[in-house]
Formats: structure tokens, C-alpha cells, sequence
């Protein structure tokens, strides 16, 4: 349009940020629909020890969380660097507007690069669902998988990658779709097969 490319380009005695603010506010709603999902998440997983059922089921929950910390987490630093984003040019008052997305992009990818995975042991809902599966563990008469086999202080990470579970079926050679145990000798294997 033509009489938008000159306040694009031109001097700015105000920016309204007000579209900016807004979606802000729904990224922010966006924000409970993970801590929802989390506490599913972490009921769900519970109820799977409490039932006793198989080890796989409890990890995809375990997994879960971390994918749900995970986005968390990115949604977090998307937040801050449109804040400080929009603080910075509220601040400077430049000339020209700046790449507003670039920038954002820029502060969000800086904010990326620091991650680590400790940063799970700052999630309060990721720690909560940690420290309830370890003590539900204790309650039902199931050890804890690091008390078990003797590797307390090994990092639990690397005893889940260890330990995964083989969801090929052994008599289609494919991967199992909707896997089932036999009852009488306890082998895996897809319904169909």
C-alpha cells in the first residue's frame, strides 16, 4: 500500500505496540494450556505406577513432561525477547523503525543458546512430577529404577536411554502400532501379528 511504506520507513514519534501487546497476552494464555497439559501429564503417569502398569507407558508420560518443560521453557524466552524487544524501542525512540521481527528473532536465538538441561530443575511442575513419581515409587512397594540396580547418583537421563524398550514386533519385523504381552510367556508383539 502506498502510504504505508512511508511510516514504515520514515521518523516515529510514536510506535503503538497494542497488536504486539495482544498477541503477547494470548502467548501468554497459550502459557496455562501447557501447565494444564503438564498436569495431565504428571496425573496420568501417576496413575500408570499406582496401577502398576508397564515401565513404557510410565516413560512416554516421563517424556511428556519433558517435551511440555521443553516448550515451556521456549515459550518463556519467545516472551522475553518480545518484552525486551519492545522495552528497547520504547527506550530508544530511533529514527526508523527497526525489523521488529528481526530483532525478536535475534534476542530469542541468544536466549536458545543458553539452554541447558538443568534448566528442567527450575520448572517447578517438572521437579513436582519428578519427586511424586519417586515417592508414589516408594508407597506402592516399587523401587525407584537408580535404587534398584544400585546407580543412585547416575544421572537419570542416561539410565532411560539404556534401558529403552525394542517396539519392533518380532514376528512382522515393523514397528509396533498397537503391541500386546502374552500372558502366558510375556512376549511383546503386534495385535495383528
Amino acid at each position: 500500500m502506498p502510504g504505508r511504506s512511508s511510516s514504515n520507513s520514515g521518523s516515529t514519534g510514536f510506535i503503538s505496540f497494542s497488536g504486539v501487546e495482544s498477541a503477547l497476552s494470548s502467548l501468554k494464555n497459550f502459557q496455562a494450556c501447557i501447565n494444564s497439559g503438564m498436569d495431565t501429564a504428571s496425573s496420568v503417569a501417576l496413575d500408570l505406577v499406582e496401577s502398576q502398569t508397564e515401565v513404557s507407558s510410565e516413560y512416554s508420560m516421563d517424556k511428556a513432561m519433558v517435551e511440555f518443560a521443553t516448550l515451556d521453557r521456549q515459550l518463556n524466552h519467545y516472551v522475553k525477547a518480545v518484552q525486551s524487544t519492545i522495552n528497547h524501542v520504547k527506550e530508544e525512540r530511533p529514527e526508523k523503525i527497526p525489523d521488529l521481527k528481526l530483532l525478536v528473532e535475534k534476542k530469542f536465538l541468544a536466549l536458545q543458546s543458553k539452554n541447558s538441561d538443568a534448566d528442567f530443575q527450575n520448572n517447578e511442575k517438572f521437579v513436582q512430577f519428578k519427586q511424586q513419581l519417586k515417592e508414589l515409587k516408594k508407597q506402592c512397594g516399587l523401587q525407584a529404577d537408580r535404587e534398584a540396580d544400585g546407580t543412585e547418583g547416575v544421572d537419570e537421563d542416561i539410565i532411560v536411554t539404556q534401558s529403552q524398550t525394542n517396539f519392533t514386533c518380532p514376528i512382522t519385523k515393523e514397528e509396533m502400532k498397537k503391541p500386546v504381552k502374552n500372558k502366558v510367556c510375556g512376549h511383546t508383539y503386534e495385535e495383528d501379528a
